[in-house]
């Protein structure tokens, strides 16, 4: 009796088991069918995106912290001087991330490069969660200014290396999106807790981002930038599947080339000729034009982002609202809640406008229309206040309000962080990328910290109509030389600033430059 039973206890254990195999097979075979190269790449690109989402974290949380300082019990104590600094010396840390992270990029390689550019915000979140005075916070928020410079420069490089051409505009411009919502969700935690939960729940944030980041692979352009063709063939296939292998053939091909040209160079060991070495090879880049037409190109189109009215409208939208409507007449407040919550829907739609149009088309098209806009704002405002309105209506400033936040949503803003991914040479991809950063964080704290002066000696009308004329010229420029990039691969993009595919002969005058130094 007792071994009929063992029996049947053990045929049931044995079928229990074929069918947990059965259904561990089936549910495998489904999770590799689920799991596509497009949900791969949208792994590897959220690590990214919540990094370039500090933008909206450490910016937002200002609007919590300063107000809670002044009211707490006890007070800490804080002048408006030391509140200037606590908003505004991310500004200033960026140039720091910015000249820092090209060298990481280059020799140890992207992922090593995104994990440390996202330990430095973890401290500093937890340096705000804990800190006692302000010095703690102004440390922290100077670690959280590095790491944003160090990820504005290594974001959107990172997400054009490792997805599609036909996602690729997508992507990049989901970090307008992502950084607009961070900016939503600190505002929204602050409102009902203090600022050190807050800062805590924006580190738990971080840290998620940490873990994907490191479980992250490594950039297969670098990886064939540094001669590791069978890697950079794994993790392409792995990122892209096998349908993309003609990017891939051509992007080690190129490599090869620039690797084999200087494979019978050997420079000296002694610094002094070294140093030498480094300069001819320097002022020998600078004469490329795949090297400084990017970098043109860039650094204007980055100026027109940043002057076309996104620093006006984010911190000192009240201000411009108030001066654009009648408070009596219209609730203030609640027309700044819908430019914001306007942000986040248009940012949305540019994900859209980015599958559908060409980057140029875009660009051209919202910045014609954000420099109209910048104009009838400063004609408006002029009229508004030197009483030359035959008729006037609150609604006219709400209007031209929401018309110029359309213009930056779906342009100025997400079309940098985009085309930024995607025009710098493989070569120089680290170096060129950090030096036009370098005049977005330049432009970025020029724009926040004029703002105030210029409008208390040219009113708004007159630094609308200087943010115009920089907006123009920017966009002559950008009409003239930026090629279109849309569905292009980054090889083809290159090829095109070089005037060509790369050749040997080309790259052997590099080295004989770096023999003419030993």
């Amino acid at each position: 009796m007792v071994k009929a039973n063992l029996i049947q206890i053990h045929d049931v254990i044995r079928l229990n088991y074929y069918f947990l195999l059965f259904f561990v097979f089936s549910f495998h075979n489904k999770m590799v069918r689920w799991i596509t190269p497009f949900v791969k790449q949208c792994f590897v690109t959220s690590g990214v995106a919540i990094s370039m989402a500090q933008f909206g974290l450490v910016f937002g949380i200002t609007a919590i912290l300063i107000p809670q300082l002044q009211s707490q019990k006890p007070v800490m104590l804080i002048d408006e001087s030391t509140e200037s600094w606590i908003a505004a010396i991310p500004g200033f840390a960026l140039l720091f991330g910015n000249f820092t992270i090209p060298t990481i990029m280059g020799k140890y390689g992207r992922k090593v490069a995104n994990i440390i550019s996202v330990l430095p915000v973890i401290v500093g979140w937890l340096l705000i969660t804990s800190a006692s005075n302000t010095y703690f916070i102004l440390a922290a928020r100077f670690l959280q200014g590095i790491s944003m410079g160090m990820s504005t420069s290594l974001g959107p490089i990172l997400i054009g290396e490792y997805t599609s051409p036909k996602y690729r505009g997508a992507f990049l411009s989901s970090l307008c999106l992502v950084m607009a919502m961070a900016t939503l969700t600190v505002h929204s935690v602050g409102s009902y807790v203090t600022w050190q939960w807050t800062a805590f729940v924006c580190s738990v944030i971080t840290f998620i981002d940490l873990l994907i980041v490191i479980n992250s692979p490594e950039s297969p352009s670098w990886l064939a930038d540094q001669g590791k063709y069978e890697d950079c063939r794994k993790v392409f296939i792995w990122l892209r599947g096998d349908t993309e292998n003609e990017e891939l053939e051509k992007m080690i091909e190129a490599s090869k080339i620039v690797r084999e040209s200087k494979a019978d160079v050997v420079i000296s060991d002694t610094f002094v000729k070294n140093l030498k070495a480094k300069f001819a090879v320097g002022f020998e880049a600078l004469r490329r034009k795949e090297f400084y037409k990017p970098i043109f190109v860039m650094v204007h189109v980055y100026t027109l982002g940043e002057w076309a009215g996104i620093n006006i409208l984010s911190p000192y939208i009240v201000e411009v609202a108030e001066a654009l409507v009648d408070k009596d007449k219209m609730n203030v407040p609640l027309l700044v809640v819908t430019v914001d919550a306007q942000r986040i829907i248009m940012n949305a739609a540019a994900i859209y406008f980015m599958t559908k149009f060409r980057r140029r088309v875009i660009l051209i098209s919202t910045t014609m229309l954000c420099v109209a806009v910048l104009l009838l704002i400063s004609a408006y405002s002029y009229a508004k206040t030197s009483n030359l309105l035959p008729f006037d209506h609150p609604s006219i400033g709400a209007i031209l309000l929401h018309v110029h936040m359309f213009t930056i949503a779906t342009g100025s803003v997400p079309l940098p962080m985009t085309i930024s991914g995607e025009i710098f040479p493989l070569q120089f991809r680290s170096v060129s990328g950090a030096l036009s950063a370098v005049f977005f964080s330049f432009h970025l704290f020029i724009t926040v910290k004029t703002y105030r002066y210029l409008r208390n000696s040219l009113g708004l009308h007159g630094t609308y109509l200087i943010y115009a004329a920089i907006v123009t010229y920017c966009l002559v420029v950008s009409w003239i030389f930026l090629p279109e990039t849309k569905d292009r691969t980054l090889q083809e993009i290159e090829d095109e600033f070089r005037g060509g595919p790369p050749t040997r002969d080309r790259d052997e005058k590099t080295a004989e430059i770096l023999m003419e130094t030993k």
